[in-house]
């Protein structure tokens, strides 16, 4: 492991103790600036850095200054930069930050994997770019509160669009007038949103409880839930509750815009390209409500009003829309297609889209004064994909979406394929899919990943038609990529992996049991389950723990059991977070109000292993059952589908109703460990 000091005002950080491999090629000059703001606790912004040979810029919070903790301080880092300067570079934080002063540090990419791998080697690789001995860094206060953003656009008068709200805690978005600039604190307010969990929330469409009449420029606040109700009371309770996030200087997180009331429809579509199953319309405005229809080519060339209809949005309300997906009905005999939106009317006042059965009588479209309003654009035919920054298990990514002209697949590469690496860059690819649009595709990655990373989606053609992906195995000369205009077809998106844990069938004298490899972003521990945990019980389940473990990877971890094994059995092994910073493992003392454990996007991350019992164990624990000892995978499946789906109610066991929500995270991850 690699010791950083840092020293007082930020000279640097030493590198005295970092091997001399990994500061070689430094000699350019490497700059960060990052400069104090509010943050909604989801990302941090880093103003500028510069990296001469590429690499990351990452997150420390102040236990790099104030512990030297190089590795456990690390609270988020960029997707891998290219050589040269980069301007407002937003970092996804992995961890939950307080108010404090973090540090912007850029590093090198030392093994050239384009993965940010300095915590899981345990500062052996991807160490920072140096000057003058020390660290290239930057320090700047951060208010964790809320940020919001709104863009000019047009109204009915009733409804608006807020484009980007992101919240520390949960709380609002509500929209106040231009009065609110002359003091009209609670007058001004217009409309609120729903209650909104901590993250982030895109497109947030927020009805005025009273209607605009003429245009005006709006201001969108964040408030806090600060009562935690779930309503919002900062008018009812004359400012007392709810009140509004606040930045460092004091002031309320807000945002401004400009409205204008309108009675003539928009439309806006640039998509280049489709799978032909689907498109997103950019945005539409409707002033009474209606569709979105997307219309071929032949509207124009044919003037075939009926005929080139493809597809229709689903009814939308009076107002201001964004990216409007429509389903797309039919194929495209070319490569190439002409895509028409055309807002249309409902003019019957039943939702649904009547133009084409009514042959035009009903739902017309909506018009200006050179005729139906529409928007169009050229779109190449062959498929589209959807890559969302996730946290995973490292066994598993989630592809948000995939559109496909034909049947395929959608394979997932490392951060390799951009060093030109087509075929030994594919980490895990999807069962086989139909043409069509597919949404949540889960991709269980052959070639598991350890460490944060940018992960590109692409998706492939079935070029032989028998159902099986064949461009690796084939190298390169079946299933190749989708293309458009010359290129993959492709999607990068940041995949944060916190923990993983790997754990192999073995024998056991009963005492103990060997965790193959964990990583550990954070540190931790890594915890032995029992089978009970399949039945939610979060806390009994536990059978042992591994003493404290550093930020980085472990291999071969050995737990000593509290109450040994007496018969074979499936157990599951479980990184936990050192929450509260003792280096003590409290989550069954705590009733799982500390030490919870490491999570991704589909649950707790787990391994599972089968033990085979070999000797006499020194534990007199009851021996488990022998008949749920031969559980099936099939039975294992049927047992925690009764999990996931509400038999987990449970409320003998200490201290349940605290672990509720943590043990309704096992059920989706210990499915899918048992097909791994």
């Amino acid at each position: 492991m690699v010791a950083v000091l840092v020293t007082a005002g930020f000279a640097g950080v030493s590198t005295a103790a970092v091997p001399s491999g990994q500061i070689a090629q430094q000699e350019a000059d490497a700059s960060v600036t990052f400069t104090a703001q509010t943050s909604g606790g989801t990302t941090i912004t880093v103003d500028e850095v510069t990296l001469p040979e590429g690499g990351f810029v990452t997150i420390h919070d102040a236990s790099l200054t104030g512990e030297g903790d190089a590795l456990g301080s690390v609270v988020g880092t960029s997707q891998y930069l290219a050589p040269g300067t980069h301007e407002d570079v937003e970092v996804t934080l992995t961890d939950a930050v307080d108010d404090g002063q973090y540090v912007a540090m850029p590093h090198v990419d030392t093994d050239g994997d384009r993965a940010y791998d300095f915590v899981t080697t345990g500062g052996q690789a991807d160490g920072p770019y140096t000057a003058d001995g020390g660290a290239v860094v930057a320090a700047a206060n951060v208010t964790v509160s809320a940020t919001v953003s709104m863009d000019d656009q047009p109204t009915d008068g009733q409804y608006v669009v807020v484009d980007r709200v992101e919240l520390a805690q949960p709380g609002f978005v509500t929209v106040h007038d231009s009065s609110l600039l002359d003091g009209a604190t609670f007058d001004s307010v217009r409309g609120t949103s729903d209650l909104l969990s901590a993250g982030v929330h895109e497109d947030v469409r927020i009805e005025l409880d009273d209607p605009l009449q003429n245009d005006d420029t709006l201001v969108p606040m964040a408030h806090v839930d600060s009562n935690d109700n779930g309503e919002y009371d900062f008018v009812t309770t004359d400012g007392q509750e709810d009140g509004p996030f606040l930045t460092a200087e004091g002031e309320a997180v807000l945002d401004q815009a400009a409205v204008e009331v309108a009675s003539t429809a928009t439309a806006n579509i640039t998509a280049a390209t489709t799978g032909g199953n689907s498109v997103v319309v950019d945005s539409v405005f409707l002033p009474e409500g209606g569709f979105v229809t997307v219309h071929d080519g032949s509207l124009v060339a044919d003037g075939d009003a009926l005929g080139s209809v493809r597809g229709t949005s689903e009814y939308l309300a009076p107002g201001y829309h964004t990216n409007v997906r429509v389903a797309l009905d039919g194929e495209f005999d070319n490569s190439t297609a002409t895509l028409v939106a055309m807002p249309h009317t409902d003019s019957d006042d039943d939702q649904e889209y009547d133009f084409v059965t009514s042959e035009g009588q009903d739902d017309g479209p909506y018009t200006n004064d050179d005729g139906a309003v529409v928007d169009s654009t050229e779109a190449t035919v062959s498929a589209t994909v959807s890559l969302d920054t996730q946290r995973s298990d490292g066994k598993t990514v989630v592809v948000d979406s995939v559109d496909l002209a034909e049947g395929g697949f959608v394979t997932i590469h490392d951060s390799t394929l951009f060093n030109g690496d087509a075929l030994g860059s594919v980490v895990g690819t999807s069962e086989y899919l139909e043409a069509g649009s597919h949404e949540d595709v889960v991709v269980t990655l052959d070639s598991h990943v350890v460490q944060p990373e940018t992960l590109v989606a692409m998706p492939h053609v079935d070029s032989n038609d028998n159902q099986v992906y064949d461009f690796v195995e084939q190298e390169g000369g079946a299933d190749g990529p989708y293309t458009a205009d010359g290129a993959a077809v492709v999607d990068a998106g940041e995949v944060q992996v916190l923990a993983y844990v790997e754990f192999a069938d073995q024998e056991s004298t009963g005492d103990s049991l060997t965790v193959e490899r964990v990583v550990l972003q954070n540190g931790g521990f890594v915890t032995i389950h029992d089978e009970t945990l399949l039945d939610g019980d979060a806390l009994g389940s536990v059978r042992g723990t591994s003493e404290y473990l550093a930020p980085g990877t472990h291999e071969n971890v050995e737990v000593a059991l509290d109450s040994g094994v007496e018969a074979d059995g499936t157990f599951v092994a479980m990184p936990h977070v050192d929450s509260n910073d003792n280096q003590v493992y409290d989550f069954v003392e705590q009733e799982g109000g500390a030490d919870a454990p490491y999570t991704s996007a589909q649950g707790a991350v787990v391994a599972a292993a089968d033990v085979t019992y070999t000797g006499e164990s020194m534990a007199t624990s009851t021996p488990m059952d022998t008949e749920s000892d031969a559980m099936t995978e099939a039975e294992m499946d049927t047992e925690m589908d009764g999990e996931t789906g509400g038999a987990a109610t449970e409320t003998s066991t200490p201290g349940f109703g605290v672990v509720l929500a943590v043990v309704a995270l096992f059920g989706a991850a210990l499915l899918a460990l048992r097909r791994d």
